[in-house]
């Protein structure tokens, strides 16, 4: 399968990779050129556009930083859509929004091609190494043709239902991550303030009900002081604003979610909307005058986990 891959960012460029890896044949195009240099070098071609792309593969992969920008490589002057047709998918790896998704999906099938949302979860380390998680919304006979692409970029692959449910489902589980973070940052803070070692304090969690993958995650690069989780501040408001949306669209009212908004809005205008989600911590840092750091923890996620070839995970009720 000739797969062409738009968008080398931070996550972008991991899953082009594992597929580079896998020995697949690859176009790539990036807005800057220079991101995709190592690709080329790696024998992958450089799409001259999107629409080029189309034409010349059977798979053209999105990974992009926000529903617009998906937009205008869709359906812009030299978009996808001009050179879509049948035999063809658009897969949509970005976290986006479900209405915008199957609008657009819309518009490629209505070119006899398929489409896919088939976003990722579980951290930029871990699409490095090929062992993230995938989603997939569409037709079960399009899922099967997918299938041993997403399972060269990810080790978990979960069929969500139709085109859309996956950037639900997506959605979902990051509102639950950014949560999750929130409060750990306020045990972690409290538990300081209390007077706990903080090295300890981790292991009572991890060992505890209180564990999480953002704990055995964030939790290291928090106490280790580098913050750096290789996503920003402004990403986490796209996606807790789709979350946001998803939920007002199903009449369900929020309690929690629009606290979550807002703590994320006063970390963008203290430390910036670039800045690393994790920061976060330092809203409490500065009201308490606590440093919240510990020695032995590790400034970067590292996935020690082998790559293994990727699987369908069944739901319960389905086998």
């Amino acid at each position: 399968m000739r797969i062409g891959f738009i968008g080398l960012g931070n996550v972008g460029g991991k899953l082009a990779g594992s597929l580079l890896r896998n020995g697949f044949d690859m176009t790539v195009r990036d807005l800057d050129p220079a991101a995709a240099q190592r690709f080329l070098d790696g024998g992958a071609k450089w799409g001259e556009s999107p629409a080029a792309m189309a034409e010349a593969c059977d798979l053209v992969i999105t990974c992009l930083p926000s529903p617009a920008t998906s937009a205008a490589v869709v359906e812009g002057p030299d978009g996808l859509l001009q050179s879509l047709g049948p035999g063809r998918i658009w897969a949509e790896m970005s976290t986006t929004d479900e209405g915008e998704m199957r609008r657009l999906a819309a518009r490629v099938e209505a070119k006899g091609a398929d489409a896919v949302d088939c976003p990722v979860s579980g951290g930029c380390h871990r699409a490095a190494t090929g062992n993230i998680s995938i989603f997939a919304g569409c037709s079960r006979p399009v899922f099967e043709r997918m299938l041993p692409v997403l399972s060269a970029m990810g080790r978990n692959i979960l069929h969500t239902g139709p085109v859309g449910s996956a950037s639900v489902l997506k959605v979902v589980t990051n509102y639950l991550a950014t949560a999750n973070l929130v409060s750990l940052c306020e045990a972690l803070t409290t538990a300081k303030a209390a007077g706990m070692d903080l090295a300890t304090a981790y292991e009572a969690i991890r060992i505890s009900s209180g564990n999480s993958f953002v704990h055995e995650t964030e939790s290291r690069l928090i106490l280790n002081g580098s913050r750096q989780i290789d996503f920003t501040m402004d990403l986490v408001a796209k996606d807790i604003g789709l979350f946001q949306a998803v939920a007002e669209r199903a009449g369900v009212r929020l309690e929690l979610n629009p606290l979550l908004i807002e703590i994320f809005r006063d970390g963008a205008r203290r430390y910036g909307e670039r800045a690393q989600s994790d920061a976060i911590i330092g809203r409490l840092e500065e009201a308490t005058g606590l440093d919240i750091r510990a020695p032995g923890f590790p400034a970067e996620l590292v996935d020690d986990e082998p790559e293994v070839p990727g699987r369908e995970v069944v739901p319960a009720g389905r086998g």
